[in-house]
């Protein structure tokens, strides 16, 4: 299998041949997300202070059509990030409290990287999704079953909750009285202090031989070494926080931010916090996720960008909450 250069690790729900009917699910997820709290519980968050900030890169590793420069500067207000994604057991705790119903399970299937479901799992699999052969569409996968009706994650609570939309995404921060990091906030607060940095802790993927991150170890998509400690997700938790305070902004999983993707809005975006464009196809994921490697899916550098559509899933992302000061 060739994997071209710049190709993303990710897959999209539209791929698989999405229908009239199932995006009609997908338009009324929202629907019975629950009540919102009136104020978020900020004692866990980190409080960063805004100012002005490098954004983007003209880093020769980064991809063009991606949109990741120029560089520009961004003035941003104080606000709160969360120091780590959310947890398998902080969405049950929101799941609970609502009864929401994530999109993966009102559409009934979601993806799955190949190689996690079990041999009973794969043979029910009608097909790959052909442009990512390495995505199958599961039946029955979603964020308490990520692998399928066979599995579990009873070991996993500390886990990144993955399976998760951006509509979601939205409605866990919507009862939690937060809301999702705009795109700027996120590399921000991913950077952790460091100006034009490759990673959150320098230019080096290992510091003094160890590694820092949860990323593909190996000739992706046959063989993950796993030598950074872990083949799927990690506890949010693992390796050293930035210099911010902030766990695994690089690798593990992509994260949602607020923003609709454009490539081009760097060269139109605004000095004072901003938002992105005001419409779009797409949401910006960052941070990159542990299927991504420097041979096709470089996106684990703190400044790379992806998109993903709103009701899109899959076992390698999740998000975490923002919130104002």
């Amino acid at each position: 299998m060739t994997i071209p250069k710049g190709a993303c690790c990710s897959v999209r729900r539209d791929t698989a041949g999405v229908g009239n009917d199932e995006i009609a699910v997908s338009q009324a997820a929202m629907e019975g997300s629950g009540t919102c709290k009136k104020h978020a519980n900020t004692s866990r968050m980190i409080l960063l202070q805004g100012g002005e900030f490098l954004m983007g890169t003209n880093d020769a590793e980064g991809f063009a059509a991606d949109g990741e420069g120029p560089v520009h500067t961004v003035k941003l207000d104080p606000f709160y990030m969360d120091a780590c994604t959310v947890t398998n057991a902080e969405f049950r705790d929101f799941v609970q409290d609502t009864g929401y119903r994530t999109e993966a399970e009102q559409f009934g299937w979601s993806f799955v990287f190949y190689q996690f479901v079990s041999e009973t799992v794969r043979q029910e699999v009608d097909s790959a999704v052909q442009s990512v052969p390495w995505w199958l569409k599961v039946e029955g996968a979603y964020w308490a079953k990520p692998e399928g009706w066979d599995s579990s994650i009873e070991d996993r609570w500390d886990h990144p909750v993955v399976h998760v939309s951006w509509n979601d995404a939205q409605a866990y921060c919507a009862w939690a009285g937060k809301r999702l990091p705009t795109e700027a906030e996120w590399e921000y607060a991913a950077r952790g202090g460091l100006v034009q940095r490759r990673y959150p802790w320098g230019d080096s993927l290992l510091v003094d031989g160890e590694h820092q991150c949860n990323i593909w170890q190996g000739p992706f998509p046959k063989i993950n070494r796993a030598s950074d400690g872990y083949a799927g997700t990690a506890p949010v938790r693992v390796f050293k926080p930035n210099g911010y305070g902030l766990y695994n902004t690089s690798g593990n999983v992509w994260e949602w931010c607020a923003d609709w993707f454009r490539p081009d809005i760097y060269q139109h975006s605004e000095l004072l916090n901003p938002k992105g464009p005001d419409r779009g196809e797409a949401r910006v994921i960052r941070g990159g996720s542990h299927m991504c490697h420097k041979s096709y899916c470089n996106r684990y550098r703190v400044a790379a960008r992806s998109s993903n559509t709103q009701d899109s899933s899959t076992g390698h992302m999740g998000f975490r909450c923002a919130a104002d000061v």
